[in-house]
């Protein structure tokens, strides 16, 4: 599904890394060399102000309590909120990612005594990423 209500404040995880997998030659110990592992990418941790009536979260509680998972294609964009000659924001980057999926929602700063804004957090696994660059001419 497209969600229109994905402003976020703090966007976390997007990485990936290889390990190296030491294999022996022949079965003699000072023979080792280092291979690359298939590509990891860690869950991708969302927070944003506490949204009263958001689609996004529907689709993470269809999943958690009703067990149906929908995975989907999420773009992140890196906003440049200060652009001049449009007045609008442009992507100075942006990332795809495939085959995305919740994992955990989590509400904080429920405290009626403070001015506080209450936070929700979200959490998604996805397969992959790709990198796209700059839509600027």
């Amino acid at each position: 599904g497209t969600f229109i209500d994905t402003s976020f404040k703090e966007v976390s995880g997007l990485s990936v890394e290889s390990s190296p997998e030491e294999v022996t030659e022949g079965g003699l110990n000072a023979y080792r060399h280092k291979l690359p592992t298939a590509a990891k990418y860690p869950n991708l941790m969302l927070k944003r102000g506490l949204v009263a009536n958001s689609k996004l979260r529907r689709w993470i509680e269809k999943a958690i309590n009703d067990f149906e998972f929908q995975p989907t294609q999420v773009t992140i964009e890196l906003l440049d909120q200060f652009n001049q000659k449009s007045g609008s924001p442009k992507a100075l980057m942006s990332w795809v990612l495939h085959n995305v999926w919740p994992v955990k929602w989590e509400a904080t700063g429920l405290d009626s005594m403070s001015n506080e804004v209450a936070i929700e957090s979200l959490e998604l696994a996805y397969d992959y990423f790709e990198i796209k660059g700059s839509k600027r001419k």
